[in-house]
């Protein structure tokens, strides 16, 4: 038998559905991002844009020869072109850099779990992609003075082991316990990073919410943003690093909704899924005690967040269902 023409499992049908819900929202995103950008800036809105188009029709194609139920996804009804614009001075950027490292870990991760040969190489195609589009922004984004660089550290001399468990120790002022390592910084600075963006978009959201519900969920994720910045953002001050901070990327005055609060929700619950695997990496790798029980503390806010999202999307007929699993149960009845 051909590769190609084994039936597809469970785990590819359910990461090319997801891939399908993810390609199709960014796209609505992007048609916005787009009508308002100009030059460089534009060209690398566009080029995003196109592949992901791309990149739709390759998953549809996969479906259709399946014999699978195309996804709705997000539609032109879910952006509405003519709306003023709602965020200012390369947040486009910011978020195009924002997305594509939560694409690249995404597809990664996708094509891990694929096990015919065209989708595992259709998602290390995804990811490549996004990896060099990130990569793009990354670079934009400095040239610009926008992106906040990770600081700069003495380069070790030598290979040192831990030999005294106060190593996992949380900081005191004035003791003996260790400040922050590489890695703790890295994760820390990274969740930082995606938190501040994240709260300029939900402004954007919120004071476009057509839906009271919908706005109050919304200033929560704000306000949930900012509790995860300052929180974290106080260990690295503890060992007198101050936490990555942009002038840039701001939300404009514009009340007019370019989003269905269906995309915006969804977009939302993506992040906020994407936080929730970011913190319990942080956690996981750091060897400082009070560093994974403050992540702890902030994953329980975050899935408390999380699951009132799907309750307001599920409420509204906007949760789309994903590929069920034939209820065997019934055959026994």
């Amino acid at each position: 038998m051909n590769e190609n023409q084994i039936p597809i499992t469970s785990s590819e049908l359910a990461n090319l559905w997801m891939a399908y819900q993810e390609k199709t929202m960014i796209i609505r995103i992007l048609t916005h991002f787009i009508e308002h950008a100009a030059g460089e800036e534009k060209e690398f809105l566009l080029s995003h844009f196109q592949q992901s188009e791309k990149h739709v029709a390759k998953i549809v194609n996969i479906l259709q020869s399946e014999g699978a139920a195309t996804p709705l996804g997000f539609t032109e009804q879910d952006v509405h072109k003519g709306s003023p614009k709602l965020f200012d001075f390369y947040y486009d950027m910011i978020y195009l850099h924002m997305m594509t490292k939560l694409e690249s870990s995404l597809y990664a991760l996708f094509a891990s779990m694929s096990y015919r040969k065209d989708i595992d190489d259709l998602f290390m195609a995804f990811t490549a992609h996004s990896q060099a589009m990130n990569n793009t922004t990354t670079q934009f984004l400095l040239q610009k003075g926008i992106l906040a660089r990770p600081p700069f550290v003495t380069m070790p001399k030598e290979v040192s082991f831990v030999k005294d468990k106060q190593y996992m120790n949380g900081f005191h002022l004035f003791s003996d316990t260790r400040s922050l390592n590489t890695v703790e910084v890295s994760l820390i600075h990274h969740t930082i990073e995606t938190n501040l963006v994240g709260m300029q978009l939900m402004i954007g959201f919120a004071q476009t919410a057509s839906t009271q519900e919908v706005k109050e969920y919304l200033v929560k994720g704000m306000n949930l943003s900012k509790k995860i910045e300052i929180n974290l953002g106080e260990f690295l001050r503890q060992s007198y690093i101050e936490p990555p901070a942009t002038h840039a990327g701001k939300t404009t005055t514009s009340k007019t909704p370019p989003f269905s609060e269906k995309l915006m929700l969804y977009n939302t619950s993506l992040l906020t899924s994407f936080g929730l695997g970011s913190n319990a990496l942080g956690g996981a790798f750091s060897l400082r005690n009070d560093l994974p029980a403050k992540m702890t503390l902030l994953a329980n806010d975050i899935y408390s967040f999380a699951r009132k999202g799907g309750e307001i999307l599920i409420k509204n007929g906007w949760m789309e269902e994903p590929p069920q699993i034939e209820d065997r149960k019934k055959l026994t009845k």
